[in-house]
C-alpha cells in the first residue's frame, strides 16, 4: 500500500458512496475495473475448483463420505462467522490491503494443501485446519469485493453484471478443470494451479491504484466499528426488510431447492442430465447478468423483484415432472431471474451506501443472507421424507412467489430509487 493511500484510508469521506472512477474513464472497462476484473475473477476460478479437488481426491484416498462434509463444513463455517470483522478490518485499512492479504493467505493455504495431497493425508485434522484458513481468507476477502466496484467503473450497475457473468463462468469451468484434473493427475496439482490463480489476483490487486478512499474516524476500536455498522445497517429499512424477506426464502425455498432437485434429478434421469441442467442455470445467470448490464430500471429492487418471479420456473417444473428439454428452460429462466435480482442489489448497496462504512454494511447483509441456507438444506431432506420430494419443491416454489409479493408490497424496498450518477 502506497503512502497516498494511508492517509486516504484515514480521511473519512461523507459522500453518499464510494467515489467513482474519472469521469473520462469508460463506464465499465476503465483501467481500473480491468485489473480489478482479472483479480476477482481468477480468484472466484480458484474458489471454484477447491471443493470439487478436496472431495475427489478425499475419495480418492480412501476415506469416508462423512470426511467430505466435515472439510466443507470446516470451509464454510469461518466465512459465516468472520466476514463481519472482515467487513470492520476493511473499512479500518482498506479493501484493498486486506484482499492483498487474503490472496496471499489463500495461495499459502493452496500451497500447503498440495504438498498435503501429494504426501498424503494420514491425518485429516492438518486438511481441516487449512480449509479453516481458506474460510477466513474468504471472509476477509468478501467485504471488499463489494466497495470496490464503485471505486474503479462509473456503471456500477454495468459493472456488477459483468462481475455476475464472470462468476458464472467460473463456477462452470473450475469445478470441470479440477475434474479433469483430478482425473489426470493428483489433487495436489490442482492446488497448485489454484495457488497460481491467487497469485495472479494479487499482483493485479497491488497494480490497482484508487483515489481516495473512505474510511471509519481514526481512533474507534473494532468494536465501536462493529456497532457503527449494525447502526448504519439498521437505519435503513430497505436494506433490512429485504434481508428480513430473505430469511425466509433461505429456509424455505433457496436452501432446500438444490438437495431436493438433486434428489429428483438424479434417480430419475441420471447424473449427466442433472450436470447438463446445471449448465442451463449457468447459461441463465449469464443471460441475467447480460440483461443486467443494459437494463436499469428507475426502482432497481422493484425491477429485480419482478425478475425473480422466474425463480421458482426450475421449482414448479421438477413438482410437476415435465420433460428434460422443458426442466432446462427452467433452469435457464431460474438462473436469469435470480442474477438480475443480484445485480440490482448489489448495485443498490454499492451506491446508496457511504463509502466509509460501505465494507461493513455489506457484511452485514452477506451475514444475513447466507446464514439461513444451510439451515434450510439440512431441513430439506426430513421435509421430503415427511412431504414428498415434489410437495417440498412446489411449496418452495409458492414460497418464493410469496417473497416476490412481500417485496414488491414493502414501501421502502418497492420506492427505493435508482442512485444519481455523478460524474
Amino acid at each position: 500500500m502506497t503512502a497516498p493511500e494511508l492517509q486516504h484510508a484515514r480521511t473519512p469521506a461523507p459522500t453518499p458512496a464510494a467515489a467513482p472512477a474519472p469521469a473520462a474513464a469508460p463506464a465499465i472497462w476503465s483501467a481500473g475495473f480491468r485489473l480489478y476484473f482479472t483479480a476477482r475473477s481468477s480468484g472466484l476460478l480458484g474458489d471454484a475448483m477447491l471443493p470439487v479437488a478436496v472431495s475427489a481426491g478425499l475419495l480418492g484416498a480412501g476415506h469416508p463420505l462423512g470426511s467430505v462434509g466435515y472439510a466443507m463444513a470446516f470451509l464454510m463455517a469461518p466465512f459465516a462467522g468472520l466476514v463481519l470483522v472482515g467487513g470492520v478490518l476493511a473499512d479500518r485499512f482498506t479493501a484493498r490491503r486486506l484482499m492483498i492479504a487474503a490472496d496471499l493467505l489463500n495461495l499459502v493455504t493452496r500451497v500447503l494443501l498440495a504438498l498435503l495431497f501429494f504426501r498424503g493425508i494420514d491425518q485429516l485434522w492438518q486438511l481441516y485446519a487449512l480449509l479453516a484458513l481458506a474460510g477466513t481468507a474468504a471472509a476477509m476477502f468478501q467485504p471488499g469485493a463489494a466497495s470496490t466496484v464503485p471505486l474503479v467503473a462509473r456503471d456500477v450497475q454495468g459493472a456488477n453484471g459483468v462481475l455476475r457473468i464472470s462468476e458464472a463462468v467460473t463456477a462452470l469451468l473450475g469445478p470441470a478443470l479440477a475434474g479433469v484434473l483430478v482425473g489426470a493427475a493428483a489433487t495436489g496439482w490442482v492446488m497448485v494451479i489454484a495457488a497460481a490463480t491467487y497469485g495472479v489476483s494479487a499482483l493485479c490487486l497491488l497494480a490497482l491504484r484508487l483515489g481516495a478512499v473512505p474510511a471509519p474516524p481514526a481512533g474507534d476500536s473494532l468494536w465501536r466499528n462493529l456497532v457503527v455498522g449494525w447502526h448504519e445497517f439498521r437505519s435503513r429499512s430497505w436494506m433490512w426488510g429485504v434481508i428480513v424477506i430473505w430469511l425466509f426464502f433461505s429456509v424455505l425455498s433457496f436452501g432446500p431447492m438444490l438437495p431436493v432437485a438433486a434428489g429428483v434429478v438424479v434417480p430419475q434421469h441420471g447424473s449427466t442430465v442433472y450436470g447438463l441442467l446445471s449448465c442451463a442455470f449457468g447459461v441463465g445467470t449469464v443471460l441475467g447478468g447480460v440483461v443486467a448490464i443494459r437494463v436499469k430500471p428507475a426502482r432497481p429492487l422493484t425491477g429485480g423483484a419482478l425478475a425473480l418471479i422466474a425463480f421458482p420456473a426450475y421449482q414448479f417444473a421438477l413438482a410437476l415432472d415435465l420433460p428434460v428439454p422443458l426442466l432446462a428452460a427452467a433452469q435457464l429462466l431460474t438462473g436469469a431471474g435470480v442474477t438480475f435480482w443480484g445485480v440490482m442489489w448489489a448495485t443498490s448497496v454499492q451506491t446508496q451506501v457511504p463509502g466509509e462504512v460501505l465494507n461493513r454494511i455489506h457484511a452485514y447483509e452477506v451475514a444475513g443472507s447466507v446464514c439461513m441456507v444451510p439451515l434450510g438444506a439440512a431441513l430439506a431432506g426430513p421435509a421430503a421424507d415427511a412431504f414428498g420430494e415434489r410437495q417440498v419443491l412446489a411449496a418452495g416454489g409458492v414460497v418464493a412467489l410469496l417473497v416476490v409479493a412481500a417485496l414488491l408490497l414493502s414501501p421502502p424496498i418497492r420506492g427505493l430509487r435508482r442512485a444519481v450518477a455523478r460524474s
